[in-house]
């Protein structure tokens, strides 16, 4: 069977912080600037999806589309649209991982990877902040 790869975009609105509060305001506004603003801000962000996997002779598909919707659904726009992630996310609270578009992409990946069917792979995870920053993370290889 032919090997494919499927991708799959979905948006959410969210804001958030560079901060760290061990280090001073000086320190925090040095390294991350402008982002590290008390009340922080906002993206709309872009964060695309790609699995591998063969593709099935009945149906010609890497996976369900509507399955993977469902994922893309329950474990990003659920978890993280409309959201300050610093507030509402466990992971990027204040003193936790820095909510970067990195560190973003490692968080989608984790929660998408161990969903997948069978024979389906995650590939790679993007997350665009604007159209002239984004992140791929593909897995610790």
């Amino acid at each position: 069977m032919p090997v494919a790869r499927l991708t799959r975009v979905v948006r959410f609105s969210a804001a958030h912080r560079y901060y760290r509060p061990d280090w001073d305001a000086a320190t925090n506004t040095r390294v991350f600037g402008l982002c590290a603003r008390e009340h922080g801000h906002g993206h709309n962000y872009r964060c695309a999806v790609t699995v591998r996997g063969e593709v099935a002779s009945d149906s010609g598909m890497v996976m369900d589309l509507a399955e993977l919707d469902r994922l893309l659904t329950a474990e990003v726009r659920e978890s993280l649209d409309h959201r300050h992630l610093n507030h509402d996310v466990p992971a990027f609270a204040f003193g936790g991982t820095i909510p970067t578009a990195e560190a973003l992409a490692i968080w989608v990946w984790q929660r998408l990877a161990p969903r997948l069917p069978a024979g389906v792979q995650l590939h790679t995870v993007r997350i665009e902040e604007d159209d002239d920053l984004f992140a791929e993370y593909s897995g610790d290889a």
